[in-house]
């Protein structure tokens, strides 16, 4: 399976410009030959501009975005907002390569009194797969939490994609934790961030498709543009052995 990221600067709420870059990146997934592509948080209408109530324009994004994959041929996760009988929900969204919606997931881990003020929690996980490739998603502050990838691993998934929108000064969370996560529950990662400035946020760029080493695969730095590897259950050429702690993990009781 080949995984994508495509790591850029939010579209601030600009729906049209949105979908323009969205278009864009699909192509230059198409021409990498990716099979699933990951592009952010809440990309549209833009992380830090998504608001409880459908902005103008709204109406028909979800099929637009649906159609865009199926016209360059590729899978596509990106975050989107979700509204559903005045419920707004930070929500991603599977496409397959035809179009065809694959899964949705709603962000269980709302990040802080901002998103709590906005988004519903989500309460559930979702799996799904494709082209024989088991995927779990998560979303930004989801995969900081050690359960949901356990939780995700236990149930078969080979690799996570998570849309983020990760802002400074927490490039701790791309650089150690994230890397962990694939470490300790022996899959891949995908996660896929903005870079650059949306008002009052200043992203960490940083985007990376983790090995189940917790070696990085692929990724950017600071700058726009496609991150592409190859999922593996494989440790890389650093010749350190796969973790065996999910096999050999002991429960005790609780301490008092």
């Amino acid at each position: 399976m080949i995984l994508g990221l495509y790591q850029c600067a939010s579209p601030a709420g600009d729906i049209a410009a949105g979908l323009a870059v969205i278009d864009d990146a699909l192509g230059k997934a198409a021409a990498a030959g990716v099979e699933m592509l990951t592009m952010p948080e809440l990309f549209l209408p833009g992380y830090n501009s998504t608001t409880s109530t459908p902005p103008d324009g709204w109406e028909g994004v979800e099929g637009k975005v649906a159609a865009l994959a199926a016209k360059h041929g590729v899978a596509l996760c990106i975050g989107l907002a979700e509204y559903e009988g005045g419920t707004a929900y930070n929500s991603a969204f599977v496409y397959g390569d035809d179009g065809a919606e694959l899964a949705r997931f709603r962000k269980i881990q709302l990040f802080g009194p901002g998103e709590q003020s906005i988004f519903a929690f989500g309460d559930k996980h979702s799996t799904f797969t494709y082209r024989g490739h088991k995927f779990g998603i998560l979303i930004c502050y989801d995969v900081e939490f050690p359960e949901h990838t356990r939780a995700l691993a236990r149930a078969g998934v080979q690799t996570i994609i998570v849309p983020t929108a990760n802002m400074k000064p927490f490039i701790n969370v791309n650089q150690i934790t994230v890397p962990a996560r694939a470490l300790e529950s022996r899959l891949n990662i995908v996660y896929a961030n903005y870079t650059g400035v949306e008002g009052d946020l200043d992203y960490v760029g940083h985007s990376a498709i983790f090995a189940p080493d917790g070696y990085l695969l692929g990724g950017k730095g600071f700058g726009e543009g496609l991150a592409v590897a190859e999922a593996t259950d494989q440790p890389g050429e650093n010749g350190i052995p796969l973790s065996t702690q999910f096999e050999d993990y002991r429960p005790v009781e609780p301490p008092k």
